[in-house]
């Protein structure tokens, strides 16, 4: 049969090529190790919880118990982001990151997820020392609500705090601008 197949693919071989990108193309789709699971609710069995020490990314996500964990309702600037503040620029993006990094304050942080993003990161509402962070970000005013923490934002819109001490560019727009991928 291989030798009648080898034949054939030498008569063709255009389909020989074609042959190969349908093989390639199959490998990439159903290549994936399950470990490499992405966006969607999250497997059978898998709990959703995290606890541990967290290795903060930037103001809306970190490293946990060998996660990545995104703060879900909430969004905050990227690192490389710079905001203006009495007419001057500034690191929002590192600031965002600084004032996740003071409200976990070394403690353990717990998060709960029902569900992984696009990236394969846990969506998660985490608390660490008594507080929500999820919360507790948009209330500092260094992230802005997306999709929940609606009251929060407004407190710290009308106190001028964090972000809203000054203009800056909503985080999804800068990403977007940047061709940053979320």
């Amino acid at each position: 049969m291989r030798h009648k197949l080898d034949g054939f693919l030498r008569r063709y071989p255009r389909l020989r090529w074609a042959l190969t990108l349908v093989l390639v193309v199959l490998a990439v789709i159903f290549g994936r190790p399950a470990d490499e699971q992405r966006g969607g609710p999250l497997e059978p069995g898998e709990s959703g919880v995290l606890s541990g020490f967290a290795k903060v990314i930037d103001g809306d996500s970190f490293r946990l118990g060998g996660g990545e964990v995104r703060l879900v309702g909430i969004d905050a600037p990227e690192g490389r982001q710079t905001c203006e503040r009495d007419g001057r620029t500034w690191d929002c993006g590192e600031d965002s990151r600084r004032q996740l990094q003071r409200l976990i304050g070394g403690q353990n942080v717990t998060c709960r997820s029902i569900e992984r993003d696009q990236h394969g990161r846990y969506l998660g509402t985490c608390e660490a020392a008594g507080q929500t962070l999820n919360a507790a970000m948009v209330e500092s005013g260094y992230a802005v609500s997306y999709g929940g923490y609606r009251s929060e934002e407004a407190a710290a819109k009308a106190a001028r705090r964090g972000l809203w001490s000054g203009t800056f560019q909503m985080p999804r727009v800068w990403r977007r601008e940047h061709g940053i991928g979320r």
